[in-house]
């Protein structure tokens, strides 16, 4: 089988976030269960226009807008090869993928955008972006099977009526804790790990340092990662008071990310939506609680609330005083610490990929039926004359 998976960003993009990860993970394991696998994405200046990866084919062809088209494109051209399914990946925007290929097309839905569309964008082009997102692509994706990575997103997409037997949930893997031999700060460490982006609300976490710098001296922030946004992340810190407690540490490799992750004593995600939140795991499997909104999606599903950290019903104020519990209650804090290991440890990314590859298979046989049937018809209609 030959796979397309067209995605906005691949991993080596400085802006690549969970979203890759969990298409990159999925994808390496199914080249390695016999299939073809080329994800085609948008062009940047840190890898070439294409090049192999876990015997994964990448084509990066234009910008993060011009993608779109070029990805159709290169399937309408026959460019790719001989194509057996498409996976769209609908980050906000789809690829229309079914405008250019007659091949079954798989959409990919991390999380409903309704909440981002105006913390990003003025209000002219939010109000575009959530149309084309809630009218147009339900309408172009209606054949399709759909595969969203939690609860959440699958009830938010039936409410925009795609038909709930259509959409399979596939949760994100994780992988063991890298042993770093690093050891746990010995002072607070609040660590945020993603994307430096408008709809994160990084902002949260530097608002509850500089409400508790003052009964906790020691405290330190970490902020791994990196994107658009951060200039403005560094001013907020000025502003606050906290830019002497804020380590930003720009975009690091595994292996810091992993140290990074080993000093902290808690993760704060204080995202407005997260599909599934693939920092809470990463966080988890190393023994870090995290602090998230519970309206946010699909973290209510990542963190168990009370047990592997803590999920705020309300707003920035109780997200401080839930991070300051678990910085104050070291018991507490230990104790979640190993349930969201244990937490972590039973979300596979091989049991996720042979979840993936079965939708894939029954999305070509329903492809092949409906020909079948629509062959059979046709013969009927030329008797019958």
């Amino acid at each position: 089988m030959h796979i397309v998976v067209l995605n906005w960003r691949d991993t080596a993009n400085p802006e690549g976030g969970g979203s890759e990860v969990y298409i990159e993970e999925i994808a390496q394991r199914l080249v390695a269960r016999g299939h073809i696998v080329t994800l085609v994405c948008a062009g940047h200046d840190q890898a070439p226009r294409m090049d192999i990866r876990h015997g994964v084919r990448f084509i990066r062809v234009g910008s993060k807008l011009t993608v779109y088209s070029r990805a159709r494109h290169l399937l309408r051209s026959g460019a790719l090869g001989r194509v057996d399914v498409v996976v769209d990946t609908q980050n906000g925007i789809p690829f229309f993928a079914p405008w250019a290929t007659s091949v079954p097309t798989v959409a990919l839905v991390h999380h409903v955008h309704r909440e981002q569309w105006p913390v990003v964008y003025d209000p002219i082009r939010a109000r575009i972006g959530w149309h084309i997102e809630s009218r147009w692509a339900p309408f172009v994706y209606r054949r399709s099977a759909y595969i969203v990575v939690s609860d959440a997103t699958r009830i938010e997409l039936t409410a925009l009526g795609v038909a709930r037997e259509s959409i399979t949930v596939v949760h994100n893997g994780t992988l063991p804790a890298t042993d770093t031999h690093t050891p746990q700060d010995p002072h607070p460490r609040i660590l945020v790990l993603g994307r430096l982006v408008p709809h994160k609300r990084v902002e949260h976490v530097l608002l509850a340092a500089a409400r508790l710098r003052g009964r906790h001296p020691h405290l330190r922030v970490a902020i791994v990662g990196d994107g658009w946004w951060a200039s403005d992340l560094r001013d907020s810190a000025a502003r606050l008071g906290v830019h002497d407690i804020t380590d930003f540490t720009g975009h690091v490799d595994e292996d810091e990310k992993a140290r990074q992750i080993a000093r902290s004593w808690v993760l704060a995600l204080p995202s407005i939506k997260e599909g599934w939140g693939l920092v809470v795991l990463e966080a988890a499997s190393a023994g870090v609680p995290a602090v998230a909104y519970a309206e946010a999606g699909g973290v209510a599903e990542s963190v168990v609330d009370g047990q592997t950290g803590v999920l705020v019903h309300g707003d920035d104020e109780d997200f401080t005083a839930a991070i300051e519990s678990l910085i104050t209650h070291r018991h507490q804090r230990e104790t979640m610490g190993k349930d969201a290991r244990a937490h972590a440890a039973r979300f596979s990314w091989d049991a996720s990929a042979e979840r993936f590859e079965a939708v894939l298979a029954e999305a070509m046989a329903t492809a092949a039926s409906r020909g079948a049937s629509s062959w059979i018809r046709r013969r009927r209609r030329a008797y019958r004359r």
